[in-house]
């Protein structure tokens, strides 16, 4: 690490401690050379998620995207951003937990849909209708005769 003051490449750690995210470490450092104190941070670099589309391209997974799509089928329902950027961060976190760095848009579409379905069945079908690619009348039928085979109202 380089001092910011005169750049000489060594310093000495003065202090350790949490931020209070516990995200990351701040340190505060003494340069060697001049004296002068400052601070740095020290944080985990996360490994992406990539996200493996039908048509086979590979793309970043984008937790806002993920948000709009949920956000477009939510729309006029009453259900609160809050609601669904904790479904966002809830499958992000299973993704992350199972160390699952490449998935398929599949598996992160079925998961948005388990959560969209707990809370409003509307937005459960909207959001069906474009990850299942719905091309007719009669598979939104099927799709709410499944529904309430399952008894789910």
């Amino acid at each position: 690490m380089n001092c910011p003051y005169c750049a000489f490449p060594e310093s000495r750690v003065v202090d350790s401690r949490e931020t209070e995210s516990k995200e990351a470490i701040r340190r505060r450092r003494e340069c060697a050379a001049c004296g002068q104190r400052f601070t740095t941070y020290e944080k985990i670099e996360e490994i992406p998620i990539t996200i493996a589309k039908r048509d086979g391209s590979v793309e970043l997974f984008h937790p806002e995207k993920l948000l709009r799509g949920l956000g477009r089928a939510c729309t006029k329902r009453g259900v609160p951003v809050e609601r669904l950027q904790t479904v966002v961060a809830d499958i992000e976190r299973e993704l992350r937990e199972e160390t699952a760095y490449q998935v398929s848009s599949e598996r992160v579409g079925k998961m948005a849909l388990e959560r969209l379905q707990q809370i409003d069945l509307v937005a459960y079908i909207r959001f069906a209708s474009v990850y299942r690619q719905f091309e007719s009348v009669e598979e939104f039928k099927e799709e709410l005769e499944q529904l309430a085979k399952e008894g789910i109202r």
